[in-house]
């Protein structure tokens, strides 16, 4: 039987909207303007249907362009859509203000982030005198085995549950990464008995993290709370068990935030 003409419209309008998706995904960090030739040649459209659909994009504000060197960027709808998006989220919510006093209380990094899928997505970055950078690192995604973020992310999850997950060796990005299951188990074990994991030059250079688990009001692990910086800043050999402490008390409040307490051991009965 033929196709009604409203399933058509329906089967081509889904098109559109696919590829113009696959227009706005060809904006990366690495690459965060394109021109329109690029757009042809990274999605397989015509000339003709890019130029059509990335017009319709700058109208709607998704995409801006400079008429000057003919590139487009991603435009403010899209800011827009991602602050609604981050207001909607309760661990946004409730770790914004307590992440920022940190970040100026320590003068250092201060993040927080959720896992989506094998990686880590950050949702807060606010950054102290100490620990600057001309960029966010929110909406950025990372590696759950090369920071201290990640693990915490990962530190109740069973060992089948991580090799699931993200496999049992892993990208190098340092010589100090950690690069199979085994030793990434044996550093959740660490972060598990003293509350906090720990990353030292495993992703960048020069650079070290601390983190702590937030949990939700059922006590399952839903993000995690960290500084970061310059090793000279973080100055760990004086300062770890300082900003351990720091870090440790301030996910307990996001966690409180997000309706978790902790259990509380019963008194022993004539004790």
């Amino acid at each position: 039987m033929p196709r009604s003409s409203n399933t058509r419209e329906v089967g081509g309008g889904t098109q559109s909207v696919e590829r113009a998706l696959s227009l706005l995904r060809a904006f990366t960090e690495e690459h965060p303007e394109r021109r329109v030739s690029e757009l042809v040649q990274l999605t397989g459209l015509g000339q003709s249907t890019v130029s059509r659909l990335i017009g319709t994009l700058e109208i709607l504000g998704f995409v801006t362009h400079d008429s000057h060197s003919g590139l487009y960027r991603i435009g403010p709808t899209v800011v827009g859509l991602a602050g609604i998006a981050l207001n909607q989220s309760p661990i946004h919510l409730q770790s914004r203000q307590i992440a920022q006093d940190l970040a100026g209380e320590l003068n250092l990094g201060a993040n927080v982030a959720e896992r989506q899928g094998p990686e880590l997505f950050y949702l807060c970055n606010f950054e102290g005198r100490s620990a600057p950078r001309s960029f966010t690192l929110i909406g950025r995604r990372g590696p759950l085995h090369a920071t201290a973020m990640g693990k915490a992310l990962l530190t109740d999850m069973a060992a089948e549950d991580i090799e699931g997950l993200i496999g049992a060796r892993y990208p190098t990005y340092t010589p100090k990464t950690i690069l199979d299951i085994d030793n990434l188990l044996a550093s959740l074990a660490e972060g598990r008995e003293r509350g906090y994991t720990t990353e030292l030059e495993e992703l960048a250079f020069g650079r070290a993290c601390l983190a702590a688990p937030v949990r939700d009001r059922s006590g399952r692990i839903v993000a995690s709370l960290s500084v970061s910086g310059p090793l000279s800043a973080m100055d760990l050999p004086r300062r770890q068990d300082e900003l351990a402490m720091k870090v440790i008390e301030q996910a307990d409040r996001v966690s409180s935030g997000l309706g978790y307490h902790a259990a509380v051991p019963s008194a022993i009965a004539g004790g």
